[in-house]
């Protein structure tokens, strides 16, 4: 039997299948903090890790534990963390450094409500951005949206995939009704897996940050394979080497940020139903995405025409996705959200004047 791939339908916690999906992705380091309602993860991986000789580590903390992932990371490995949003504001040092040496990992925010400690058995989606400019200065993350305990386990996997490619911090941001719930897991015989681009040039001539333009992806050797690769916080040339050049800065900064911004299109993912005749239409992420489907079926029923549209990468944002279907909505736009109003800025942003857009915010359940 595949230890690595569970093949099979299963019955899971979505946080057992976010477990199981990195394990499959080829994750082998797993470090964390316990906090709900994220624990379950590190449960799992503690004694899954070994099935497949990884190492499983309790960090000190959030930060400590982070600082862990990306030192594995450097090191060639697959790694993840999770954690909720408390956890994230003690990462937020950890991600931009993450951001800044491009260092591939996948980090699960499983949210609860807050501020603060707040109701740690609660759900709310209120992370949305904190995950996205928590860290000082300018940078671009992946974010990507479960609403499910099935996709729980899929975007896991693809988030390893996209981290790899594009030498980003990935986010699972889940929320606790998704990570608690349990449902019906498909596991595949196979999974597609994406391996870190490698160096083609010698040690000899291997330039670390080289690329040919400001959306390019440079190849990232493993510590102790024979190639300089300098890790640091600094602003640094193609070299390596830090810099306090302006010039250096902004095509660093502007890199970062290009490239996943400029990939958008590539990077985006939607689930729509009913979007053929829709005058309305319902834009969700996450588990309130399960009720705002529900709506626009009944919505149907009493003859409104109702569209669905299920953001599943929350960042970068899918502007232009918006204002094309925005052209073809005659009476508005409704986003539910389990905060205050976040979401419902970056639609209103994305479709400016050419629709309507209401706001249903409900800050937790």
């Amino acid at each position: 039997m595949n230890r690595r791939v569970l093949s099979g339908v299963h019955l899971f916690q979505g946080d057992e299948a976010c477990a199981e999906g990195a394990i499959a992705a080829g994750c082998n380091l797993f470090a964390g903090y316990p906090i709900t309602p994220a624990t379950e993860i590190s449960e799992r991986l503690s004694w899954r890790l070994f099935d497949v000789g990884g190492i499983f580590v309790q960090g000190a903390d959030e930060l400590d534990s982070l600082t862990i992932v990306i030192g594995a990371a450097c090191g060639g490995w697959k790694a993840m963390t999770a954690t909720s949003g408390n956890g994230i504001c003690l990462m937020q040092e950890c991600i931009g450094y993450a951001a800044i040496t491009e260092t591939p990992c996948v980090i699960v925010d499983v949210q609860r409500a807050g501020p603060g400690t707040g109701v740690a058995t609660k759900t709310m989606q209120g992370d949305v951005y904190q995950v996205r400019y928590g860290s000082n200065a300018d940078y671009s993350i992946i974010a990507l949206v479960p609403d499910s305990p099935q996709e729980m386990f899929d975007l896991t996997v693809e988030a390893f995939n996209l981290s790899e490619i594009y030498r980003v911090p990935t986010f699972i941001l889940a929320d606790e009704i998704v990570g608690h719930m349990r449902e019906k897991v498909v596991i595949p015989d196979k999974v597609r897996v994406v391996e870190r681009r490698k160096p083609k040039a010698s040690s000899k001539d291997f330039v670390p940050f080289k690329v040919e333009s400001d959306t390019d992806v440079p190849p990232m050797p493993a510590f102790g394979e024979g190639y300089r690769m300098p890790v640091s916080g600094l602003t640094h040339t193609e070299t390596g080497s830090p810099s306090t050049s302006y010039e250096v800065q902004k095509a660093l900064v502007e890199r970062l940020c290009n490239k996943v911004e400029k990939k958008v299109e590539d990077l985006t993912r939607v689930e729509t139903e009913f979007m053929e005749d829709a005058e309305i239409v319902v834009v969700s992420y996450g588990s309130t995405a399960r009720s705002a489907r529900r709506a626009v079926i009944e919505a149907r029923k009493e003859g409104i025409k109702a569209g669905y549209l299920r953001l599943i990468t929350l960042w970068p944002f899918p502007d232009s996705y918006l204002k094309r279907i925005a052209d073809k909505i005659p009476k508005g736009i409704i986003v539910p959200e389990m905060n205050v109003g976040k979401m419902v800025r970056e639609v209103e942003r994305s479709v400016g004047t050419q629709v309507e857009v209401l706001s249903l915010p409900k800050p937790g359940v």
